[in-house]
C-alpha cells in the first residue's frame, strides 16, 4: 500500500464553520461554542483512498486558517504547499461567499492554484424558500466559475462533511499519480 501525506487549507471568513468542519471530519464531534482561530490550527486524519488497482493510505494535514486576516507573508507561508483548498461559506450569511474570490486571489499570488472544493456550510439551517433556492443557485454558479465541486455541508449534522473531504482526498491522490 502506497502512503502519502497531503495538505488541505480551509479558507473563508470568520465563523463560517471551518473549525467545526475539521472537528466533525477528524473526531466526528460538534461543539456549538464559537472559538475564533488565531493564525492557523493544524489537524491530521488518515484515510484510505482507492487508486486504480491499489489502495493509498493518505495522511491529510488540515490547515484551518483564521478568517478575515489580511494577506501577509505569514499567511502566504501557510498556503504554500497546499495540495487542495476547501473554500467555506456560511449559508446564513450570503456575503461570506462574495469574500471567497478574495481568498482565491490571495491563493493565486502564492503559486499555481491547487484543486478547490466549495463547502456551503450550515445546510441544516437552509429552508425551502425561494430566497434560499436562489442563494443555492448563486453558489452553484460560483462553484462552476471556480471549477470547484460544491458540497452543501453541515458540521452540526455531519451532512456531506465526510464526502467533501474524501472528494478532496481522491483529487489529491489522482494528481499524485
Amino acid at each position: 500500500m502506497l502512503t502519502l501525506s497531503k495538505k488541505i487549507c480551509l479558507l473563508g471568513d470568520f465563523a463560517v464553520g471551518k473549525t467545526s468542519l475539521v472537528r466533525r471530519f477528524v473526531y466526528d464531534l460538534f461543539d456549538d461554542k464559537y472559538l475564533s482561530t488565531i493564525g492557523v490550527k493544524v489537524s491530521r486524519k488518515i484515510i484510505t483512498v482507492a487508486r486504480e488497482q491499489d489502495l493509498v493510505e493518505l495522511t491529510i494535514m488540515l490547515w484551518d486558517l483564521a478568517g478575515s486576516e489580511e494577506f501577509t507573508h505569514m499567511w502566504a507561508s501557510y498556503l504554500r504547499g497546499a495540495s487542495a483548498v476547501m473554500l467555506v461559506g456560511d449559508l446564513t450569511r450570503p456575503e461570506t461567499f462574495d469574500a471567497l474570490s478574495r481568498y482565491v486571489s490571495d491563493l493565486d499570488r502564492v503559486g499555481p492554484r491547487p484543486p478547490l472544493l466549495l463547502a456551503a456550510n450550515k445546510a441544516d439551517l437552509l429552508g425551502d424558500s425561494d430566497e434560499d433556492q436562489v442563494l443555492v443557485q448563486q453558489i452553484q454558479a460560483l462553484a462552476e466559475a471556480l471549477a470547484a465541486p460544491l458540497y452543501l455541508t453541515s458540521a452540526l449534522s455531519g451532512q456531506e462533511v465526510e464526502n467533501a473531504f474524501r472528494h478532496l482526498g481522491r483529487i489529491m491522490v489522482e494528481h499524485d499519480a
